[in-house]
């Protein structure tokens, strides 16, 4: 698991040509490590993978086990105008305990999320409330952004204090 301060977190992912075997494998390991480690998404880059794909799970809250999806070259098709705060952790963003830190973030309540899935048909789906945070936050990983940009300088330093605790 890549953690915060490695370069490869930061990098924009290039999209998947061909669903092949490998990234077929890359997905099944990042949906047993995203378990393992109780997470609800995971990035390609978090494992150090400069790829468009992500596991997540679907869910009404962190207790619900979810429908898994693997999610190659996903995108947002379109934000709701509502924005709500909530609050956001990061398998790659660890405190002191080695446990991920959260803070309040700000987003969009629901996308409208388009995908292909592993088998190679095109999924579209809204995703609302706790799955529409998830969707967004595995995007921005693609994209090189981290839930501590969304902050303001006073919170993101806040975090990054308890962050460079860990280490």
């Amino acid at each position: 698991m890549k953690l915060c301060g490695d370069l490869v977190l930061r990098e924009k992912c290039a999209p998947v040509g061909n669903i092949t075997p490998q990234v077929r494998d890359q997905l099944a390991q990042m949906a047993e490590m995203m378990d393992e480690q109780n997470g609800v998404g995971l990035a390609a880059p978090q494992v150090g993978v400069l790829l468009r794909f992500i596991v997540m799970r679907e869910v009404k809250n962190r207790k619900d086990p979810g429908i898994l999806h693997k999610m190659i070259n996903p995108r947002i098709i379109s934000k709701s105008e509502k924005i709500c705060i909530k609050e956001e952790g990061c398998l790659s963003i660890l405190g002191p305990d080695d446990l991920p830190i959260y803070a309040d973030v700000e987003r969009p309540e629901s996308v409208i999320a388009e995908w292909t899935d592993e088998l190679g048909a095109r999924q579209t789906r809204e995703l609302t409330g706790f799955s529409g945070r998830i969707f967004q936050h595995e995007i921005d990983h693609l994209d090189g952004i981290l839930f501590i940009d969304h902050l303001s300088p006073v919170k993101r330093e806040m975090m990054m204090r308890k962050v460079r605790k860990r280490k």
